[in-house]
């Protein structure tokens, strides 16, 4: 693909746009909106944050700029693999699959892996991000392992659902293929330094790709863990990073007026403060809709906190939700309209979505039908999503909206890094660490034990000696 990145016509062209007017008192109102002065409050503090996040050097910060050598190395495994296999699978959980998802879902065609001339000789891509036995079986016997190769993402080796459908697979293979072409079979994605999957990789000598130490799995979908099946898939991972690049570059500026990671995450911090504690993304678009699934792991995980970095309990975190319009309009939309205010919705919308689809004249003598006629899905789309947050505003419920000019890796780019950056930013307003999660960490902890893992018996004890239920209320 010609590097459109370089163009700078194209690149305004396809510059994101945060629009916050509905953010404010203004348009919803003196008792939900926000004021310019509250906002204007938290500059010096946002300056602050600035120069905190700068001085940690930020492991995603770095990722749009310090990649060169890996994704050479990643575009070279990609033309070897295309037209030679049919099936690539990642092996993964949480930040090692969300990123993967969002992108397939995102910039290939949505029945990518159901039509051959859709995947010009790229690999399908499944990303079976659960155990559940009957999905993974499922997916086990629709394979064929000799044209399979399975990325295993883990940085630690130690992630009991990835670990486990490796070891699940490998057997497969060593079974079918045998032994000495288990290696041809499996990648993997991890720590370069420390871990057991990388041990294993050694030991097994696979093709090994690494996850910087400074980057957390939810904020990995631009390193190996997202770029090497974004890549294996046909999509232009030069492309993503720059896009990534030219946001870093657009929020190199402590101004929140002029900084969209900034300037809505405050928004989002304030609203909290009030009490709308519910996050919702809504993406007027289906290519967008596991962004917010994406998203929903990246705001959970990193602002949903006990403790903040004093050790004091603060127990903060807004609660992420997703949903998608249209579809949503008909489930969720009564609730945002009428329910409580504690919710604030940041819808995703695009201008041009690569295709226009006619709605044909017909049934003139039924007027509840035939105005649809002469008109597009295009336009019906646009409309609703106008129409919910005109509707929205009006009762006074707080909605901002990312527009997107058109869905691609460059304006892709721009999104991620955007929404890692407000993240982070708002971690530092709430004085918590961002990066951490140790409340997923204790749940993990218990399966280990059960389990059998050597140094966990203590929580093998806890799970085996918990009370009993009650009977009774139990129906």
């Amino acid at each position: 693909m010609t590097k459109r990145f370089n163009d700078q016509d194209w690149v305004n062209e396809m510059r994101i746009r945060l629009d916050v007017n509905n953010m404010f008192t203004d348009k919803v109102g003196e008792e939900q909106g926000l004021t310019r002065e509250e906002v204007d409050k938290l500059q010096q503090r946002v300056s602050q944050a600035h120069k905190n996040m700068e001085e940690a050097d930020l492991g995603f910060m770095k990722l749009p700029f310090e990649q060169a050598e890996v994704v050479k190395e990643i575009k070279e495994l990609a033309g070897e693999l295309a037209g030679k296999i049919e099936n690539f699978v990642v092996l993964g959980i949480g930040g090692s699959a969300l990123g993967n998802i969002a992108l397939q879902t995102a910039l290939n065609d949505p029945y990518y892996n159901y039509a051959e001339e859709m995947r010009d000789g790229y690999p399908r891509l499944f990303v079976p991000d659960n155990v559940d036995p009957v999905r993974f079986q499922s997916l086990l016997d629709l394979l064929d392992l000799e044209k399979t190769v399975f990325n295993v993402i883990t940085k630690s080796g130690g992630t009991a659902e990835t670990m486990s459908q490796f070891l699940i697979t490998r057997q497969a293979v060593a079974r079918e293929l045998g032994e000495d072409k288990v290696a041809d079979h499996f990648i993997a994605t991890t720590s370069k330094d420390s871990g057991y999957l990388i041990e294993i990789a050694r030991r097994e000598r696979f093709k090994t790709f690494y996850i910087p130490e400074d980057v957390g799995g939810r904020f990995s979908v631009l390193t190996p863990v997202g770029l090497l099946s974004a890549a294996v898939c046909g999509i232009d991972i030069d492309e993503l990073l720059a896009g990534a690049a030219s946001m870093a570059e657009r929020c190199r500026t402590e101004d929140l007026w002029q900084n969209p990671a900034y300037l809505n995450g405050v928004l989002q911090y304030l609203a909290y403060q009030k009490g709308k504690t519910l996050s919702v993304m809504m993406p007027y678009a289906h290519a967008l809709k596991d962004v917010a699934d994406w998203y929903r792991q990246l705001w959970a995980e990193s602002l949903g906190k006990e403790v903040d970095r004093e050790g004091n309990i603060v127990n903060v975190g807004p609660t992420p939700i997703k949903a998608l319009g249209t579809t949503d309009q008909h489930s969720q939309a009564q609730l945002y309209m009428e329910g409580p205010f504690d919710k604030v919705i940041t819808f995703l919308e695009v201008e041009n979505y690569g295709v226009e689809v006619k709605i044909p004249k017909l049934y003139e003598d039924i007027e509840g039908v035939s105005y649809l006629g002469g008109h597009t899905l295009n336009e019906l789309i646009q409309t609703e999503k106008n129409a919910t947050e005109l509707a929205l505003t009006k009762r006074g419920r707080l909605n901002a909206t990312i527009t997107l000019p058109e869905v691609n890796e460059f304006t892709m780019g721009q999104l991620l890094y955007m929404l890692e950056l407000q993240t982070a930013l708002v971690g530092e307003l709430f004085n918590i660490n961002a990066f951490n999660q140790p409340g997923v960490e204790l749940g993990k902890h218990y399966t280990y034990g059960v389990l059998g893992r050597k140094g966990y018996a203590d929580k093998r004890e806890e799970y085996f000696s918990r009370p009993e239920k009650d009977q009774n209320l139990i129906i």
